[in-house]
């Protein structure tokens, strides 16, 4: 890097890591789910077949204004990092939709969107913001089958996963994501395509794509539903040495509290934690107030266990404010030198002794 050339996104980051506990963004769905759309305000005029209400990713085409907004929202709240609003933005969960067509132009855009906000925000102040390019797992799994009575059959396989991702991941760089985060991965076989799939689009895109990698949890003794705990999955993981690495979604923070411990001292790698608004009541919907789930993600800080903190289902550009109003002040999570040994991982950690 010359005296006069910006840091890598990475670089960035990573500095910033160094100073402070950072802040990505809360939840995307609710935030949508509150502005009460119309089937009409999702299809727009792109003459779809199919029903389009529910298609939170297509917005980028038919109300980017929307899209835009919750973005800035997050980042007036004190969000470093913003994610793009791609959960489903692949070929097989836009099948559903009649719109695997443009599941190109949804990532570009919406990471277009993204990448305009947080240059938006840059040019106030002078602190980089980021975007993160969100990959999330489609419906479909690599390590189960979903046929009891055929416990062999799997309804994709690896290299075709593989290319669905791609296709996402490439669109994504081409509108300006700094990261590639391949999140609320319930199959690891299936975050293991979306590695790939990052590491082979990087040379198509003459880039450096870093890796965002969050796993959810399906059980409160801490499996994700392929039965990975969470040491194991960072032994499963770790060879693509993301940048970051962490939990999202999964519960609320005060039942992540044991897991985040265990990641916090295992990773060599910045730990981002975007957990739900506390659990959901009987109709579904999340009750935790701002400063009540501010408070429980304040403590991981305090003990220097993450790096980033955000929210996922239920959380609102008020619980980033409240957070970044928390651990405003408090020393940032060190990356720990871990020993070099063997490590692999079946359902459970194996380390090889020395």
């Amino acid at each position: 890097m010359t005296a006069h050339s910006k840091p890598s996104a990475r670089e960035a980051l990573l500095a910033a890591a160094k100073e402070r506990v950072l802040l990505t963004d809360g939840g995307w769905g609710t935030q949508i789910q509150i502005r009460k759309l119309t089937e009409a305000c999702y299809a727009g005029n792109l003459g779809l077949s199919h029903d389009q209400k529910g298609n939170n990713d297509i917005l980028a085409l038919t109300r980017p204004d929307i899209v835009s907004a919750i973005g800035e929202a997050y980042l007036a709240a004190g969000s470093d990092i913003v994610s793009t609003n791609t959960f489903s933005a692949n070929r097989i969960s836009q099948a559903d939709y009649g719109a695997e067509h443009l599941v190109a132009d949804i990532n570009h855009e919406s990471a277009r969107l993204g990448r305009e906000a947080a240059d938006k925000y840059e040019a106030i102040d002078g602190r980089r913001r980021f975007i993160a390019g969100a990959v999330g797992p489609t419906n479909k799994t690599l390590s189960l089958s979903p046929d009891v009575n055929n416990p062999g059959y799997r309804e994709i396989d690896f290299d075709e996963l593989k290319d669905v991702y791609m296709d996402q991941v490439i669109a994504l760089a081409e509108g300006g994501a700094d990261f590639i985060l391949i999140e609320t991965i319930f199959d690891t076989l299936n975050a293991k395509a979306g590695i790939a799939a990052t590491l082979e689009a990087e040379a198509k895109v003459g880039r450096e794509l870093p890796l965002m990698i969050s796993m959810t949890l399906t059980d409160l003794s801490g499996r994700n539903l392929s039965g990975h705990t969470v040491e194991a999955f960072w032994y499963a993981v770790r060879h693509a040495k993301p940048l970051t690495i962490g939990l999202n979604c999964s519960f609320g923070a005060s039942q992540l509290r044991p897991h985040v411990r265990v990641l916090s001292d295992i990773a060599d790698a910045l730990v981002m934690v975007y957990p739900n608004a506390g659990l959901p009541n009987e109709l579904g919907e999340y009750d935790e107030m701002p400063d009540t789930t501010a408070g429980l993600v304040r403590e991981w800080a305090e003990h220097g266990q993450v790096n980033i903190l955000g929210g996922c289902c239920g959380s609102t550009p008020a619980h980033i404010a409240a957070m970044a109003k928390a651990v405003r002040g408090l020393p940032a999570r060190h990356i720990p030198e871990v020993p070099v040994r063997t490590r692999l991982a079946g359902l459970e950690p194996f380390t090889m002794a020395a």
